[in-house]
């Protein structure tokens, strides 16, 4: 018998993957989780009936989380992760040498203790000494640590469930306040054929906070439509002001100093929706 998985990505659309074997199914405190293994795709976290993170093609999502805010600061020493209790964030973070502590608060310890077990490529660095991991509230986190972060990144779910706050005008406030003069914030802000009105209301919160607002994307194909977008608000640099040749070449594999402005530049629907 043949057994697989689908997300249902809207209610009239999905994406469907043959499975191999299940790990994992809990109900948390916060959500479900489920750990399977795919045929395709490999290891697959999935949340609330969502897919988080897959061991092929995970690598997109978290080196264009991190990469671009850390090399538009110039001199990022302290970061923030909120969410991303698979690591992977965390992982790219400690890439960048000048990062002397990176902090991770993630709601749900559950996500952070299979990550562990399951998909060990992508939470191997959580227990890196430079890195200080939190089961805590992130919203509740932000609003407590004033003047504090170089650049803070949010590693959210969609806006469902306990990840809703994360999307409001009042979190990216609070974000604002937490990092320093210079400080950098980015977060995913989901997908433009059918999540348009998030884009264009984040873009509206963020605009009124920050001077300098950026959106750009990548390539995911087991999230929804497979076309991503993030959000960078910026008190002072400019990701698109960054010389090139000063990004230094990682061992990465999505992300490179060639790519780093071209991500800027939107199909023309997807730029529509920040003007």
């Amino acid at each position: 018998m043949e057994l697989w998985y689908t997300e249902k990505q809207t209610p009239v659309f999905g994406i469907t993957a043959k499975i191999k074997e299940t790990y994992v199914t809990e109900k948390t405190d916060f959500q479900d989780l489920a750990m399977i293994e795919t045929e395709e795709f490999g290891t697959m976290l999935v949340l609330d009936g969502m897919v988080m993170t897959t061991v092929k093609d995970e690598f997109v999502y978290h080196e264009m989380v991190a990469h671009p805010a850390l090399n538009t600061h110039p001199n990022p020493k302290h970061v923030l992760v909120v969410g991303g209790g698979d690591g992977g964030v965390i992982r790219e973070v400690l890439r960048h040498p000048g990062v002397e502590k990176a902090v991770l608060v993630e709601i749900d310890g559950k996500v952070i203790e299979y990550s562990k077990k399951y998909l060990p490529s992508i939470a191997g660095k959580l227990e890196d000494p430079r890195v200080e991991v939190l089961v805590n509230d992130g919203y509740m986190h932000i609003l407590e640590h004033k003047n504090e972060y170089d650049v803070i990144m949010v590693d959210s779910t969609e806006p469902v469930g306990p990840a809703a706050p994360l999307f409001e005008r009042g979190f990216y406030q609070g974000i604002f306040e937490a990092l320093k003069d210079d400080g950098i914030f980015v977060a995913q802000t989901d997908n433009p054929w059918f999540k348009a009105d998030l884009i264009q209301q984040v873009n509206r919160d963020v605009k009124e906070i920050f001077p300098i607002v950026r959106v750009y994307a990548a390539n995911i194909p087991t999230y929804p439509s497979g076309l991503w977008t993030f959000t960078m608000g910026s008190k002072v640099h400019d990701p698109l002001a960054v010389d090139e040749t000063s990004i230094p070449e990682m061992d990465t594999k999505y992300y490179s100093s060639r790519l780093h402005k071209a991500a800027f530049a939107l199909p023309k629907f997807v730029e529509d929706l920040t003007k």
